[in-house]
């Protein structure tokens, strides 16, 4: 063991301190033993020293080979591979599950290594489209886990499990397992690099699910982990995306637009780190919702290029934009694209409902509502049931029942309050201002449009992100709207168009109960940036 100033970096690995761990090793590198060297390499990749990790671990295999601990060999093998599987380098990463493999074999070694050796061909399962033979393999994992009493193996396994549960549409039980595995995590019985997998893996798995209140208590824990632990720089990018994704749900928009850019700057200076592409997306996603539309397009073509899906996002960018059939063709193709994958399916319907209802087409947007409410009702998550009444709402809007549409936007407001989502609730508010005002309660659709609208603007969210038209406006509303852009007067369009003033106003009020907007300035401003006229 190394030893600096009488204290040994094995204190210093038990207390989390990577940097002194990192700092202590590393000067006396020639003369480590092979435990130092393990714990030299989990520091080094806690700090972000990929390549310093790498050779580390290589070195410790080695010497443990040499020494004959070959389960503890094939342990080192199974590390290496993980963060190389993880980051997409296949290759090197099956080089040295073979290679551990074959060392097992050779020597007839019955040991929980064996466990973690599988958990890397579950993970190929899932990514060739095997769900359930991946889940096999999690479950054999377990089952050895549970049999040497090895609780970073039965976190990986379980956690693993779960999330294969609910790619096969079991939801329940997948999420029963992601909580068995985390609270085994949150109580310390798991190593770093473990825990730390399986917590960010474990909340994009409540994210996958729309499972927001189990994303925020999980995400407010990891949190506190990477808290804890100073040093880290591995795991805590993640963990700004997360937290940046609970604050923009909760309305806390700056807060959640200063943590993705947080993530975005420590995530870049690691070496090939996918999770990258998701801090790139979640901050276009801000910048779209605050009207930042040149920005939000950089970050979804930067998103892009680092690998992470920019749908529904950039479908959504483009129908602000006003490029309404560029939208409607590239939401197609996601949910085509996305037939596999019913949870991945559900956000792109959701989209698809605001868009293709912006083109004009209600009759599409009625079938992707009534599929986003069937996978609603299968996953029965109260922020997907949410979304799927504002969709069904929208669309009994368009198809020109108000009453109808007045019940479920209800419903979903509801949803919205009880998940203290502000912005999805002021979206279903404006909708229900629409349809109150179709009904001719004008007094209570004004109070629903200036709450929604108040709402709107404390969260900061630009114009362009008010809901769609649901139904077209007619020529006369088209000309009448195309002369208050102008400036002109009722009276003045009155004159232009050899109509009377009450006929004025009450094109005018349907134009305001079409757009969903309170005023003559909202109405203009919403025709030219969705090319009304």
């Amino acid at each position: 063991m190394a030893v600096v100033n009488g204290e040994t970096a094995e204190r210093a690995f038990a207390g989390q301190a990577w940097r002194e761990v990192y700092t202590r090793l590393t000067g006396g590198r020639a003369s480590l033993t092979a435990e130092d060297l393990v714990r030299l390499s989990t520091a080094a990749y806690l700090l972000g020293h990929d390549d310093e990790s790498f050779e580390s671990r290589e070195r410790a295999y080695l010497e443990y080979v040499r020494d004959g601990g070959l389960a503890e060999a094939a342990r080192c093998a199974f590390f290496l591979a993980l963060p190389l599987l993880l980051r997409g380098e296949p290759a090197r990463a099956n080089g040295w599950l073979a290679r551990a493999r074959r060392l097992l074999d050779e020597h007839g070694l019955d040991c929980v290594e064996r466990g973690y050796l599988l958990v890397p061909v579950g993970l190929q399962r899932i990514q060739g489209g095997d769900t359930r033979g991946a889940h096999d393999a999690f479950t054999a994992a377990v089952q050895i886990a549970s049999r040497f009493g090895d609780t970073d193996l039965l976190a990986l396994g379980r956690h693993a499990q779960g999330r294969a549960l609910i790619k096969l549409h079991r939801t329940a039980e997948g999420l029963a397992l992601l909580d068995e595995a985390m609270v085994s995590v949150t109580s310390g019985e798991v190593s770093p690099i473990p825990a730390g997998v399986v917590y960010c893996s474990a909340i994009e798995g409540c994210h996958e699910v729309f499972d927001a209140i189990r994303a925020q208590e999980w995400t407010a824990s990891l949190s506190a982990w990477c808290a804890a632990q100073p040093d880290l720089v591995l795991f805590r990018g993640q963990c700004l995306v997360h937290r940046s994704q609970v604050l923009q749900a909760l309305g806390a928009w700056p807060e959640a637009l200063v943590e993705a850019r947080r993530a975005g700057e420590r995530l870049s200076g690691l070496r090939r780190q996918p999770a990258l592409g998701m801090a790139l997306y979640q901050e276009a996603e801000l910048r779209r919702l605050r009207g930042e539309l040149a920005a939000a397009d950089d970050g979804y073509r930067k998103a892009g290029e680092y690998g992470h899906p920019t749908q529904p996002g950039c479908a959504l960018l483009r129908l602000a934009q006003g490029r309404t059939a560029a939208a409607v063709s590239a939401i197609g193709h996601a949910v085509a694209e996305a037939a596999d994958d019913h949870l991945v399916r559900a956000r792109m319907l959701a989209a698809q409902v605001e868009i293709v209802l912006a083109a004009g087409e209600p009759g599409a947007a009625r079938g992707a509502a009534d599929e986003l409410t069937a996978i609603a009702a299968e996953i029965g998550m109260p922020l997907l049931r949410a979304t799927a009444a504002h969709a069904r709402g929208s669309v009994l809007l368009a198809e020109g029942d108000p009453s109808a549409a007045l019940a479920e936007l209800r419903a979903a407001c509801e949803g919205w309050a009880e998940l203290d989502a502000p912005y999805d609730g002021a979206r279903s508010r404006l909708l229900i201002g629409r349809a109150r005002q179709l009904t001719g309660d004008d007094d209570a659709a004004e109070v629903d449009f200036a709450t929604a609208h108040e709402v709107l603007h404390r969260l900061g969210a630009g114009t362009s992100v008010s809901p769609a038209p649901p139904t077209s406006l007619t020529e006369r509303e088209l000309q009448v709207l195309a002369l208050v852009a102008e400036g002109l007067s009722n009276r003045q369009i009155a004159a232009r168009l050899v109509i009377s003033e009450h006929t004025v106003r009450r094109h005018l009020q349907n134009v305001f109960a079409k757009l969903g907007v309170p005023s003559r300035a909202a109405a203009a401003t919403h025709a030219v940036q969705h090319h009304l006229i």
